[in-house]
């Protein structure tokens, strides 16, 4: 039987939610504080996926500035109605629901609209369009009396599609399936005039789960699926590839299938630094409900194809090599809180990529000198050819291995008091830095490198035809569990002036897989 691997979007791209749209699948994304915001990805087979473009592409749509790098736009949906794509997503600040937006297109590509306010409080917000056409909101917070129903609650309004704001009274829908777990996630389906109420419980982490409940009426009242989770690994032991496995959303197929998307991490000896990222796993529909993976009951590297996907596409093994000759950096690319026209910029008469060193550090919640891309793969080399133009002590630009603002670790071509370039790695953590070492170099333009596998990340310097190991840090450092917060390892390009202007030309940035 012909089978694709998991996970069919790696690196960090959690909270995947999806929509079918005649042959075409799209699927949304959370992105933090990275801009442009919600990434959205294309399909025709739910197994290869394409970038397409990001909802929040524009500053006046949403203003990320001061926020750190776990904040910003939280678990969105996306849905299809009548020609109309939405999207509903949480701006998070401190760790909580700030503010609900809704977003309109007619492609999913964009332009996106502004976005408009809703009045609601709490987290993942969801929509579902009922067969008389009516849409209903719904989203997690904190219960009112939580030492009777436990800390969460899911709810919802009536959205007034053409007023574009939320309608009619608020119904409590349910708590959750396992006493005193937080209840988040929602989405709601209809099957054979039921209502299934399908969300996440246990935290992000190794808890993590699917839940499920089921009512007659849309607004309830809602039954807790005995079965309940209907899908976990918490009860897996450690050499279980794949973890925290939760956040489901559904979609059925042209060929009459359902499948899941959900979020899981590949850990390595209880660590993972790829972040959360997005699993296929098929649903089969019984008078009980939706039976999530029913031949094994667990997300596997490994799964059959969907039905009418002939051949396994390509999938992610293929290298990047990106030389900047378009007008505009490609959708992978991602800085912080805000665009970065004025700080980065393609060449593409010339080729390479310009960047403009900016006095914001990366330690900074502001919008610093810095784009990037996920690692996507455990083992992985990552290069560029980097140029530092006009420089000045003090200043430098490079590569950089970035879990967040607070831990991150920079390999830099820099100058010296006396004139002498040297690459520099160093390590930040708890947003103090440390060097880890030092090379002298004698040309103005170098190549910069890293390598990871499970143990350790690797840095390199190619100073003509003299190639220089700088250093080692331990893979750990830069993993969620040593870090916090929800996000992955971001490889990027980075340039910091301090007090003065300098330039830095990057010819090339490449990403080349390894062997797992």
């Amino acid at each position: 039987m012909p089978t694709f691997s998991n996970p069919v979007l790696p690196g960090s791209r959690p909270d995947p939610s999806i929509c079918r749209v005649g042959a075409d699948y799209y699927l949304v994304t959370s992105s933090f504080a990275y801009f442009p915001g919600l990434h959205v990805h294309h399909s025709r087979d739910l197994v290869d996926w394409t970038p397409l473009g990001h909802v929040v592409d524009r500053p006046s749509q949403v203003s990320l500035t001061g926020l750190e790098v776990s904040d910003g736009l939280w678990a969105a949906t996306i849905r299809h109605h009548e020609g109309t794509f939405y999207v509903v997503v949480t701006l998070a600040r401190g760790r909580r629901g700030s503010t609900t937006y809704l977003f309109t297109a007619a492609d999913p590509a964009g332009p996106w609209s502004d976005p408009v306010a809703l009045d609601a409080e709490g987290i993942d917000p969801s929509l579902f369009f009922d067969d008389d056409g009516r849409c209903w909101f719904t989203a997690c917070r904190d219960a009112a009396e939580p030492e009777v129903t436990g800390p969460g609650e899911l709810w919802m309004r009536e959205l007034d599609l053409h007023k574009q704001e939320l309608t009619g009274p608020t119904y409590a829908l349910w708590y959750g399936a396992v006493r005193g777990a937080w209840v988040e996630a929602p989405h709601l389906y209809k099957r054979d005039g039921v209502y299934h109420l399908i969300a996440a419980e246990g935290g992000t982490e190794h808890h993590h789960a699917v839940t499920a409940a089921r009512a007659e009426s849309v607004t309830g009242p809602y039954t807790t699926d005995p079965r309940s989770p209907l899908l976990t690994h918490r009860h897996r032991g450690a050499a279980e590839p794949v973890h925290n496995v939760g956040h489901a959303d559904l979609v059925d197929t042209p060929a009459g299938e359902t499948w899941a998307v959900v979020l899981g991490t590949r850990p390595t000896d209880g660590t993972h630094t790829l972040g959360r990222e997005v699993f296929l796993v098929p649903v089969e529909w019984t008078d009980r409900g939706p039976v999530f993976a029913p031949e094994t009951g667990r997300v596997g590297l490994s799964e059959r194809l969907p039905a009418g996907v002939a051949a396994p596409p390509a999938q992610d093994g293929r290298p990047v090599r990106d030389e900047f000759t378009g007008p505009a950096l490609g959708p992978e690319w991602t800085g912080l809180r805000g665009p970065l026209d004025d700080l980065v910029s393609p060449l593409p008469k010339e080729g390479g990529l310009s960047l403009r060193l900016s006095p914001e550090p990366l330690t900074s919640t502001g919008t610093p000198a810095f784009v990037a891309r996920p690692q996507r793969h455990l083992r992985m080399r990552a290069a560029a050819r980097v140029r530092l133009t006009a420089p000045e002590p003090g200043q430098e630009a490079g590569l950089v291995v970035f879990q967040n603002d607070r831990r991150h670790a920079t390999l830099a071509l820099t100058v010296g008091s006396d004139g002498t370039r040297q690459v520099v790695l160093t390590a930040v953590e708890a947003g103090n830095s440390t060097r880890l070492g030092a090379v002298p170099v004698t040309g103005t333009e170098v190549v910069l490198a890293v390598d990871s596998d499970e143990t350790a990340y690797s840095f390199h310097v190619e100073d003509g035809a003299r190639s220089t190991t700088v250093g080692s840090i331990e893979r750990p450092f830069f993993s969620t569990e040593r870090a916090g917060g929800f996000v992955g390892v971001h490889l990027g390009l980075y340039g910091t002036s301090g007090t003065g202007e300098g330039e830095a030309h990057v010819r090339w940035f490449e990403y080349v897989p390894g062997r797992d």
